[in-house]
């Protein structure tokens, strides 16, 4: 007689705590994955780094990319704003589809993939900037987004009681995974070696982000960790520390729908912060070392500031998801959004005084500044509204880069070809001034009034059908 997977499935039940959130406990991550749910952190973390050339690459090979396609500096730079614009923009239609499970994690991971070598391939092989466009910053841009936010969300799914340390972790792999190839890029990277460069680089990309999609997996929905207590916020010998680290970050009091994050004004504030202060990272990204260059630096100090710059940004990441479990998610992000703002005129003030040591130190801070609020965002979307459909909430927040990514490339080139460096960088200090200000808003919404409280308080059964809550 033959046995459905149904019955062989473990038991689980559904708890109700008393916002009427529902969890969904008893099985084990081995249970679903047939491995630990580490594995969901180091295989995306392996991806970001896979596709992290796209960010933090570009402007160590733009002169290159200019002397040998001839193009202008507000061309490279409108190239990659547009990237910015699609990687941020598939991020919601891709939660969409995912959380609609018309397209699997892995299915997008497979997709991302190939998308992002066809975007290198694009910048090796044509010139036409109009072209470039087409298949560096559209499909290029929409593979690795599809890789980065599909990484992400992974790790909020697999991790809903401890997600501030490991989503920085995963998320400084999109920074630092890029540091051999800055080097590449700054002493490397010749008209007559880019092509062989480029085209390596994109296969590299195709196999091992493939080659880390191929094992992704989303856990049910509403799944908690067996060993982990949601009611009592504690569970095994880590009791104490658990409860602890859930006190400062308490999980969601639903599972709120995009609309439903929407209307309660904290998924708006937290767009326009992240508009705001994305534009100041990708502003640094993109000109901090064109500007190093200008100052009469050499190669050694520019690449370092950039490797500086691109590693600090991706250990940041890191370190504030760890200080936000126990520091508090909205208080971190603040901090972070304040050292952004001061990086900016340090970065400037050391540059025009021609002190290249103390350049790099603001490099560092810039590095820190620029990148760590990333996870902190990640990380404080699900803490607010849930991690059902944290795929959808987190991409409509992250589409505030479609806006902060034309402004921190292509409008920043105009800028800074009208009022000079000295413009553009009080500027970012004082949009990063600004976003910190809007963090400052940020309130855990409670459970909205027309969302039904779960009729059932607890629910056990092998197969998951008897009287489950929906």
């Amino acid at each position: 007689m033959s046995v459905t997977p149904q019955t062989t499935s473990p038991s689980y039940r559904e708890v109700v705590d008393t916002n009427g959130r529902v969890y969904r406990v008893g099985e084990s991550d081995r249970s679903i994955l047939g491995r630990p749910r580490a594995w969901m952190v180091w295989l995306p973390w392996i991806a970001m780094m896979g596709v992290s050339v796209y960010e933090y690459g570009y402007s160590s090979a733009e002169a290159t990319l200019e002397h040998a396609h001839g193009w202008t500096l507000t061309e490279a730079f409108w190239i990659a704003s547009i990237w910015a614009v699609f990687q941020a923009g598939v991020a919601f239609p891709a939660g969409r589809l995912r959380e609609t499970g018309k397209l699997s994690a892995k299915t997008g991971m497979l997709l991302g993939a190939v998308l992002s070598g066809l975007g290198f391939l694009s910048i090796s092989h044509v010139s036409n900037p109009v072209v470039v466009i087409l298949g560096y910053s559209v499909l290029g841009g929409a593979g690795s987004g599809l890789v980065y936010a599909t990484c992400i969300n992974m790790v909020g799914k697999w991790y809903p009681d401890n997600k501030g340390a490991r989503t920085g972790f995963v998320n400084g792999g999109f920074a630092y995974g890029t540091l051999p190839l800055i080097f590449v890029f700054s002493y490397w990277f010749h008209a007559d070696n880019y092509r062989l460069v480029l085209d390596l680089i994109a296969l590299g990309m195709v196999l091992l982000v493939g080659g880390c999609g191929f094992f992704f997996r989303d856990p049910p929905k509403s799944w908690w960790p067996h060993d982990v207590d949601p009611l009592n916020r504690g569970g095994g010998e880590d009791a104490e520390r658990v409860a602890r680290r859930l006190r400062k970050n308490p999980p969601a009091k639903g599972q709120f729908t995009p609309m439903q994050a929407i209307r309660t004004g904290q998924l708006p504030l937290m767009w326009f912060a992240l508009v705001c202060i994305g534009g100041v990272s990708l502003f640094g990204i993109n000109f901090q070392v064109p500007f190093a260059k200008s100052l009469g630096f050499g190669p050694l100090i520019a690449a370092s500031s950039a490797g500086v710059l691109a590693v600090v940004n991706g250990v940041g990441r890191a370190a504030v998801g760890w200080l936000s479990d126990t520091m508090g998610r909205r208080q971190t992000l603040t901090l972070v959004l304040v050292i952004a703002g001061v990086a900016q005129f340090g970065v400037l003030w050391s540059g025009q005084a021609h002190n290249e040591p103390l350049f790099l130190i603001f490099a560092f801070v810039n590095g820190f500044g620029g990148g760590a609020f990333y996870p902190l965002f990640a990380a404080l979307v699900p803490d607010y509204f849930g991690e059902n459909n944290n795929a959808t909430n987190y991409g409509l927040v992250y589409s505030a880069k479609l806006v902060g990514g034309v402004g921190g490339g292509g409008l920043a080139a105009s800028v800074i070809s009208t009022w000079g460096y000295s413009g553009g960088y009080y500027l970012a200090g004082g949009i990063a001034f600004l976003s910190a200000l809007i963090t400052l808003l940020l309130r855990q919404p409670g459970r909205p009034a027309d969302q039904e409280r779960p009729a059932v308080q607890t629910v056990a059964d092998s197969r998951g059908l008897t009287g489950a809550a929906s």
